[in-house]
Formats: structure tokens, C-alpha cells, sequence
């Protein structure tokens, strides 16, 4: 999405993303944001004319690049434990550096129940994208032989899912980022064919 944006659309999008992966939906404000990339609020507006709307946006960034991985496997057939792979060495790497400790979907996942509706659509989405990406690597990596699943492929990507937004909640409660890994790695060896 930040391609399709203007640059200032993008930056306040990729601050924004930053601001809730810390702080959650109101543990930020457009101030936060003009204070940031020294701009007044009425300049954020003119590209979000509401936090939804930006928040929004945020959100379909991260949708967008799931979409782009989903595309991907389809067009080809690459091996689906790298995948795997990857998407769990992305994680490790942002949570090891703080350049993304936690995924900004899953904070905004524990706010639902206080979230605008448009928002809470959007994260929801981002979950049922997630998921179906995951469920596809599965059934890849049985078909190729690299996997072998204790249940079906939906069940096994969202048993996934948690175990890896479980490690992200683990790592950060205890301030250590090596368990992030120790607990994708464990979950990953279990399904190794």
C-alpha cells in the first residue's frame, strides 16, 4: 500500500504502524505523529482525515504484503518449509533488533472489543489472510514431503499462528527475545517430515 501512497501517506503509515506496535490503537495520536515527522496535524488529515481511516490503512499494508505471499505460492511451487522459514526468521530478526517486537494485527487483536468497527474488520481480515497463507504452506510442505501434520492443514496453521503470536507475548513478557525462537523452533521441528 505504501507504494500506491504519496510519500508523506507512506511515512505516516509507517510511523503509525511503529507508534501501535508499541503503544496499541490509543496509545497514539495524530500529535504523536506530527511531533514525529515534524508536520502539523492538518497535514496528517489532508491524507487521514480520521485515526480509523489511518489506522486502516496500517492494517491493509500488512494484508497487502500476506496477499503478495499468497500470489507467490501460487504462481510457483517453492519449497514451503523455507517459507515457513522466512516468515519465522522475519519475526525473530524484528523482535531481536525492536524494529517490529510484536505484530501490530495481534495488538490490535487484544483491543477488539474497544476497536472502531472498520478497524476491527480490517484486523480480523488480516487474520483470515494470515491463516490461509499458512494453511496453503502446510498443505505445500505435505505434498513436497517436508511436513508431516498431527492434524489437517486449517488446524495446523492456526495452532501455528498461536504458537508463533504466543513466542512474540512470551519473548516480550520476558524481556528476552531468544525465546521467540526457542518456541517457533520447537513447534517447527514437531512438523518436520
Amino acid at each position: 500500500m505504501s507504494a500506491i501512497l504519496s510519500d508523506t501517506a507512506g511515512k505516516l503509515v509507517d510511523g503509525a504502524a511503529q507508534l501501535i506496535m508499541r503503544g496499541g490503537y490509543n496509545g497514539f495520536s495524530y500529535a504523536d505523529l506530527a511531533k514525529r515527522f515534524g508536520i502539523r496535524n492538518a497535514s496528517i488529515h489532508h491524507h487521514f482525515p480520521s485515526k480509523v481511516d489511518l489506522v486502516v490503512a496500517v492494517v491493509e499494508q500488512a494484508r497487502m504484503a500476506i496477499r503478495a505471499q499468497i500470489a507467490a505460492l501460487d504462481q510457483g511451487s517453492p519449497e514451503a518449509m523455507d517459507q515457513l522459514l522466512m516468515y519465522t526468521g522475519y519475526w525473530e530478526r524484528c523482535i531481536k533488533d525492536q524494529t517490529a517486537p510484536f505484530c501490530l494485527a495481534a495488538i490490535l487483536a487484544a483491543e477488539l472489543p474497544s476497536l472502531p468497527q472498520e478497524v476491527a474488520n480490517s484486523v480480523r481480515g488480516h487474520f483470515v489472510d494470515l491463516a490461509r497463507w499458512l494453511e496453503l504452506v502446510f498443505a505445500l510442505g505435505v505434498k513436497q514431503g517436508t511436513m508431516k501434520l498431527a492434524a489437517s492443514p486449517t488446524i495446523e496453521a492456526e495452532t501455528f499462528m498461536a504458537a508463533v503470536y504466543g513466542a512474540m507475548l512470551a519473548a516480550r513478557a520476558f524481556d528476552d527475545p531468544h525465546r521467540f525462537n526457542r518456541i517457533v523452533e520447537a513447534f517447527i521441528q514437531r512438523i518436520r517430515a
